[in-house]
């Protein structure tokens, strides 16, 4: 399976990254503010504890059309991941490669794809929740905190948030499913596309699939 995350289910990836909208699910659900406490500079496990429970209600609200959901879910997803910082760590020493232009294009595309990979999927949502199983400190002052999505069955799934603070606000910089990263997954597949056909080779194919609403599948 050549997308852009590699998994034994779409479906497992898809909920894993939709968890991962919830570390942004406050501003965006204005009537959930009052039992969610401020997350500003607050430390990473607390922050994501804070707030998965809102993102589990957008999931669950039956009342939001699917279109409403995933419209929420972006925003959320735009709110809460670095994506400057991602975008250098799946392109690597390409990122060096790109003119400015490049990047901001890059970014924008890259945002839009992995709307893509985990849009079509929001209404796969079971009543699963999500529960913090511990967090660790990391290199350069990153951190991890690790959690599972809890199924109605043995078939959890192990997520793991690795954060960066950014002017005293901790932000997604990769997610990692069942030992598996998001970035890894990324980097290996944009980098096989840059080589064989350079940077606009790459945004070409981004745009294409993105146009079609599709996940970019390997050339």
């Amino acid at each position: 399976m050549h997308v852009l995350v590699k998994s034994r289910s779409t479906r497992r990836i898809a909920l894993a990254v939709v968890a991962m909208s919830a570390v942004a699910s406050i501003g965006v659900l204005p009537t959930l503010m009052s039992a969610i406490p401020a997350i500003g500079a607050d430390s990473p496990r607390a922050v994501v504890e804070a707030t998965t429970s809102a993102a589990t209600a957008v999931l669950a609200n039956k009342s939001l059309s699917t279109e409403d959901k995933k419209r929420r879910l972006e925003d959320i997803v735009y709110a809460r991941v670095d994506f400057d910082t991602l975008s250098r760590l799946v392109l690597a020493h390409y990122w060096n490669k790109l003119s400015e232009a490049q990047r901001t294009d890059f970014q924008q595309q890259f945002k839009q794809n992995l709307s893509a990979t985990y849009g079509r999927n929001v209404e796969s949502y079971k009543n699963e929740h999500v529960t913090i199983v511990g967090d660790r400190e990391e290199a350069r002052g990153d951190w991890t905190v690790r959690t599972k999505i809890v199924r109605n069955g043995p078939d959890d799934i192990s997520v793991d948030y690795r954060l960066r603070q950014k002017e005293g606000t901790w932000y997604i910089i990769d997610v990692i499913i069942e030992g598996v990263s998001l970035v890894s997954n990324f980097r290996s597949q944009f980098q096989d596309i840059v080589t064989n056909g350079g940077p606009d080779r790459l945004l070409e194919l981004l745009k294409e699939k993105n146009a079609a609403g599709e996940p970019l599948q390997k050339p």
